[in-house]
């Protein structure tokens, strides 16, 4: 329902008051949520402090939110199985949205299909 922009960006997300953390990849976001590819089975609901990963200039920036899984589907390509899912965030701080929205500035959003 927002418009997205492709993306390719790692990610490290912990399942809330959860101590472990695991790592997956931003296919696509918008300032309401993102689509991302993991390996682990979680189920819909679940909700997740992320941490994505981007170059700016010379350095590694991130940005953080809270997000809740609102839908998963099984996903492969050629040498790779896992899951794909949709999630909405529920808490961005300011500064982190200011960040994401001047990420996919810089990018053509996706038309809708």
């Amino acid at each position: 329902k927002a418009p997205r922009v492709l993306l390719d960006l790692p990610l490290e997300y912990r399942v809330v008051d959860a101590s472990f953390a695991h790592g997956g990849v931003v296919v696509n976001a918008s300032e309401v949520g993102l689509l991302i590819n993991s390996i682990k089975n979680i189920p819909v609901g679940t909700k997740l402090n992320i941490v994505v990963l981007f170059p700016e200039e010379f350095e590694l920036r991130n940005f953080e939110v809270l997000a809740e899984i609102m839908w998963k589907d099984i996903y492969s390509e050629e040498d790779w199985e896992g899951y794909q899912y949709g999630l909405k965030f529920i808490r961005i701080l300011e500064g982190d949205l200011m960040k994401l929205k001047q990420l996919m500035s810089d990018l053509p959003y996706l038309e809708e299909t």
